[in-house]
Protein backbone atom coordinates (compact mmCIF):
# COMPACT_ATOMS: atom_id res chain seq x y z
CA UNK A 1 0.00 0.00 0.00
CA UNK A 2 2.61 2.64 -1.28
CA UNK A 3 1.10 4.77 -3.87
CA UNK A 4 0.49 7.66 -5.39
CA UNK A 5 -0.95 8.76 -9.03
CA UNK A 6 2.46 10.69 -9.75
CA UNK A 7 4.51 8.17 -7.88
CA UNK A 8 3.18 5.42 -9.61
CA UNK A 9 3.76 7.40 -13.16
CA UNK A 10 7.63 8.12 -11.90
CA UNK A 11 7.75 4.56 -10.91
CA UNK A 12 6.48 2.24 -13.95
CA UNK A 13 7.86 5.09 -16.42
CA UNK A 14 11.35 4.30 -14.96
CA UNK A 15 10.92 0.36 -15.28
CA UNK A 16 9.50 1.19 -18.64
CA UNK A 17 12.67 2.83 -19.60
CA UNK A 18 15.34 -0.04 -18.27
CA UNK A 19 13.61 -2.94 -19.86
CA UNK A 20 15.45 -3.27 -22.90
CA UNK A 21 18.35 -4.86 -21.41
CA UNK A 22 15.98 -7.35 -18.86
CA UNK A 23 15.92 -10.65 -20.25
CA UNK A 24 13.52 -12.04 -16.90
CA UNK A 25 9.78 -11.96 -17.01
CA UNK A 26 8.69 -9.00 -14.83
CA UNK A 27 5.14 -8.57 -13.50
CA UNK A 28 4.43 -5.33 -11.45
CA UNK A 29 1.20 -6.13 -8.88
CA UNK A 30 -0.09 -2.89 -8.27
CA UNK A 31 -2.71 -1.19 -5.56
CA UNK A 32 -6.58 -1.82 -6.87
CA UNK A 33 -6.96 1.90 -7.80
CA UNK A 34 -3.88 2.00 -10.13
CA UNK A 35 -4.44 -0.85 -12.33
CA UNK A 36 -5.75 1.32 -15.17
CA UNK A 37 -2.69 4.42 -14.58
CA UNK A 38 -0.25 1.00 -15.16
CA UNK A 39 -2.34 -0.61 -17.83
CA UNK A 40 -2.71 2.15 -19.94
CA UNK A 41 1.40 2.79 -19.18
CA UNK A 42 2.32 -0.02 -19.57
CA UNK A 43 -0.33 -1.76 -22.47
CA UNK A 44 2.77 -1.97 -25.37
CA UNK A 45 5.65 -3.04 -23.15
CA UNK A 46 6.66 -6.55 -21.95
CA UNK A 47 5.92 -5.16 -18.31
CA UNK A 48 2.91 -7.92 -17.04
CA UNK A 49 0.12 -6.65 -14.85
CA UNK A 50 -0.88 -7.95 -11.67
CA UNK A 51 -2.92 -7.49 -8.74
CA UNK A 52 -2.08 -7.87 -4.60
CA UNK A 53 -5.25 -9.99 -3.75
CA UNK A 54 -8.57 -11.16 -4.89
CA UNK A 55 -12.10 -12.13 -3.02
CA UNK A 56 -13.46 -15.79 -3.67
CA UNK A 57 -16.92 -14.76 -5.01
CA UNK A 58 -17.58 -13.48 -8.51
CA UNK A 59 -19.85 -10.48 -7.16
CA UNK A 60 -22.52 -9.32 -5.03
CA UNK A 61 -22.89 -7.97 -1.25
CA UNK A 62 -19.11 -7.98 -0.40
CA UNK A 63 -18.07 -4.32 0.19
CA UNK A 64 -14.17 -2.70 -0.67
CA UNK A 65 -13.95 -6.25 -1.94
CA UNK A 66 -12.31 -6.80 -5.48
CA UNK A 67 -13.00 -10.27 -7.77
CA UNK A 68 -11.51 -11.88 -10.21
CA UNK A 69 -13.18 -10.62 -13.40
CA UNK A 70 -12.40 -7.19 -11.96
CA UNK A 71 -8.90 -7.72 -11.84
CA UNK A 72 -9.10 -9.19 -15.74
CA UNK A 73 -10.81 -6.10 -16.59
CA UNK A 74 -7.74 -4.31 -16.56
CA UNK A 75 -5.72 -6.45 -18.08
CA UNK A 76 -3.78 -8.19 -15.23
CA UNK A 77 -2.72 -11.83 -15.84
CA UNK A 78 -1.37 -12.51 -12.25
CA UNK A 79 -2.70 -12.45 -8.73
CA UNK A 80 -0.84 -12.43 -5.51
CA UNK A 81 -2.50 -14.95 -2.75
CA UNK A 82 -1.64 -15.67 0.46
CA UNK A 83 1.06 -13.42 1.40
CA UNK A 84 1.86 -13.23 5.02
CA UNK A 85 0.08 -9.78 5.73
CA UNK A 86 -3.08 -11.15 3.89
CA UNK A 87 -2.29 -14.07 6.90
CA UNK A 88 -1.56 -12.68 9.68
CA UNK A 89 -3.54 -9.01 9.23
CA UNK A 90 -6.75 -10.27 7.90
CA UNK A 91 -6.95 -13.47 9.03
CA UNK A 92 -6.62 -15.69 5.58
CA UNK A 93 -6.03 -19.16 6.35
CA UNK A 94 -4.61 -22.25 4.14
CA UNK A 95 -8.44 -22.94 3.47
CA UNK A 96 -9.43 -19.87 2.22
CA UNK A 97 -6.35 -18.80 0.35
CA UNK A 98 -6.30 -22.47 -1.49
CA UNK A 99 -9.97 -21.46 -2.24
CA UNK A 100 -8.22 -18.24 -3.82
CA UNK A 101 -6.01 -19.87 -5.65
CA UNK A 102 -8.89 -22.22 -7.40
CA UNK A 103 -10.54 -18.89 -8.21
CA UNK A 104 -8.18 -17.40 -9.84
CA UNK A 105 -6.92 -20.65 -12.25
CA UNK A 106 -10.73 -20.68 -13.08
CA UNK A 107 -10.48 -17.34 -13.94
CA UNK A 108 -7.49 -17.63 -16.45
CA UNK A 109 -5.08 -15.48 -13.52
CA UNK A 110 -1.93 -17.34 -12.73
CA UNK A 111 -1.88 -17.04 -8.68
CA UNK A 112 1.44 -16.25 -7.10
CA UNK A 113 0.36 -17.99 -4.11
CA UNK A 114 2.50 -17.34 -0.78
CA UNK A 115 4.22 -19.60 1.95
CA UNK A 116 6.36 -19.52 4.55
CA UNK A 117 6.97 -19.02 8.35
CA UNK A 118 7.32 -16.81 11.44
CA UNK A 119 10.11 -15.92 13.22
CA UNK A 120 8.82 -18.41 16.45
CA UNK A 121 7.85 -21.27 14.06
CA UNK A 122 11.34 -20.95 12.57
CA UNK A 123 13.02 -21.37 15.68
CA UNK A 124 10.69 -23.73 16.80
CA UNK A 125 11.74 -26.01 14.01
CA UNK A 126 8.52 -26.13 12.59
CA UNK A 127 9.30 -24.64 8.84
CA UNK A 128 9.20 -27.77 6.46
CA UNK A 129 5.63 -28.32 8.99
CA UNK A 130 4.43 -25.27 8.15
CA UNK A 131 4.87 -25.35 4.60
CA UNK A 132 3.92 -28.38 3.98
CA UNK A 133 0.39 -27.87 5.73
CA UNK A 134 -0.15 -24.59 2.83
CA UNK A 135 1.06 -26.43 -0.07
CA UNK A 136 -1.14 -29.47 0.81
CA UNK A 137 -4.23 -27.65 1.34
CA UNK A 138 -3.86 -26.35 -2.11
CA UNK A 139 -3.11 -29.40 -3.49
CA UNK A 140 -6.29 -31.36 -1.44
CA UNK A 141 -8.32 -28.89 -2.81
CA UNK A 142 -6.83 -28.54 -6.13
CA UNK A 143 -5.15 -31.33 -7.11
CA UNK A 144 -1.26 -31.59 -8.25
CA UNK A 145 -2.25 -30.62 -11.75
CA UNK A 146 -3.34 -27.27 -10.71
CA UNK A 147 0.28 -26.76 -10.26
CA UNK A 148 0.88 -26.42 -13.96
CA UNK A 149 -0.78 -22.98 -13.35
CA UNK A 150 0.42 -21.56 -10.05
CA UNK A 151 3.98 -19.50 -9.38
CA UNK A 152 5.04 -20.42 -5.72
CA UNK A 153 6.53 -17.83 -3.65
CA UNK A 154 8.53 -18.75 -0.32
CA UNK A 155 8.21 -15.76 1.80
CA UNK A 156 9.81 -16.27 5.16
CA UNK A 157 7.64 -13.93 7.49
CA UNK A 158 10.49 -12.62 9.82
CA UNK A 159 12.50 -11.31 6.32
CA UNK A 160 9.62 -9.33 5.48
CA UNK A 161 10.33 -5.46 6.05
CA UNK A 162 12.86 -6.13 8.71
CA UNK A 163 15.96 -5.34 6.06
CA UNK A 164 16.43 -9.62 7.57
CA UNK A 165 16.82 -12.12 4.59
CA UNK A 166 17.74 -16.02 4.76
CA UNK A 167 20.92 -17.11 3.73
CA UNK A 168 21.43 -18.58 0.27
CA UNK A 169 21.44 -21.97 2.22
CA UNK A 170 18.38 -21.38 4.25
CA UNK A 171 16.66 -20.79 1.30
CA UNK A 172 17.51 -23.23 -1.09
CA UNK A 173 17.14 -25.45 1.49
CA UNK A 174 13.39 -24.69 1.93
CA UNK A 175 13.23 -24.13 -1.78
CA UNK A 176 14.34 -27.28 -2.27
CA UNK A 177 11.55 -29.05 -0.01
CA UNK A 178 8.91 -26.81 -1.72
CA UNK A 179 10.01 -28.80 -4.73
CA UNK A 180 10.24 -32.35 -3.08
CA UNK A 181 6.73 -32.04 -1.66
CA UNK A 182 5.15 -31.30 -5.27
CA UNK A 183 7.42 -34.43 -6.46
CA UNK A 184 6.28 -36.58 -4.36
CA UNK A 185 2.78 -36.27 -7.02
CA UNK A 186 4.50 -35.72 -9.91
CA UNK A 187 8.10 -34.83 -10.61
CA UNK A 188 7.26 -33.27 -14.15
CA UNK A 189 4.90 -30.85 -12.58
CA UNK A 190 7.40 -30.42 -9.44
CA UNK A 191 10.38 -29.50 -11.79
CA UNK A 192 8.20 -27.03 -14.02
CA UNK A 193 6.82 -24.96 -10.94
CA UNK A 194 8.23 -21.41 -10.67
CA UNK A 195 9.32 -20.72 -6.81
CA UNK A 196 10.18 -17.36 -6.25
CA UNK A 197 11.91 -16.41 -3.08
CA UNK A 198 10.68 -13.41 -1.49
CA UNK A 199 12.30 -11.93 1.83
CA UNK A 200 14.10 -8.52 1.13
CA UNK A 201 15.55 -9.85 -1.60
CA UNK A 202 17.61 -6.52 -3.18
CA UNK A 203 20.00 -5.54 -5.69
CA UNK A 204 22.69 -6.74 -3.61
CA UNK A 205 21.92 -10.40 -2.69
CA UNK A 206 19.80 -10.99 -5.53
CA UNK A 207 22.59 -12.51 -8.00
CA UNK A 208 23.19 -14.81 -5.11
CA UNK A 209 19.79 -16.29 -4.15
CA UNK A 210 18.93 -16.57 -7.60
CA UNK A 211 22.13 -18.63 -8.63
CA UNK A 212 20.79 -21.06 -6.28
CA UNK A 213 19.51 -24.24 -7.73
CA UNK A 214 15.56 -24.03 -6.81
CA UNK A 215 15.42 -20.43 -6.87
CA UNK A 216 13.58 -19.11 -10.01
CA UNK A 217 13.02 -15.25 -8.99
CA UNK A 218 12.39 -13.08 -6.60
CA UNK A 219 9.07 -11.60 -4.90
CA UNK A 220 10.22 -8.16 -4.50
CA UNK A 221 8.63 -6.08 -1.88
CA UNK A 222 10.30 -2.44 -1.09
CA UNK A 223 12.96 -2.80 -3.42
CA UNK A 224 10.50 -2.19 -6.14
CA UNK A 225 9.40 0.54 -5.17
CA UNK A 226 12.87 2.49 -6.87
CA UNK A 227 12.77 1.70 -10.74
CA UNK A 228 16.78 1.68 -10.30
CA UNK A 229 16.69 -0.79 -7.33
CA UNK A 230 13.80 -2.95 -9.12
CA UNK A 231 15.67 -3.13 -12.45
CA UNK A 232 18.83 -4.20 -10.43
CA UNK A 233 17.51 -7.37 -9.40
CA UNK A 234 15.44 -8.13 -12.78
CA UNK A 235 18.76 -7.66 -14.58
CA UNK A 236 19.88 -10.64 -12.60
CA UNK A 237 17.14 -12.88 -13.20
Amino acid sequence: MNASKESVNSLVMGILAGMGSVDAEVVVCVPFPYLSQVQALSSHSQLKLGAQSLNVNASGAHTGEVSAEMIKDFGAQYVIVGHSERRSFYGEDNKLVAQKVGVALNNGLTPIFCVGETLEQREAGDTEAIVSEQVNTVIELLGIDSFLGIVVAYEPVWAIGTGLSATPEQAQNVHAFIRQLLAKHDKGIADMTGILYGGSMNGQNAGELIACEDIDGGLIGGASLKAEDFLQICKVG
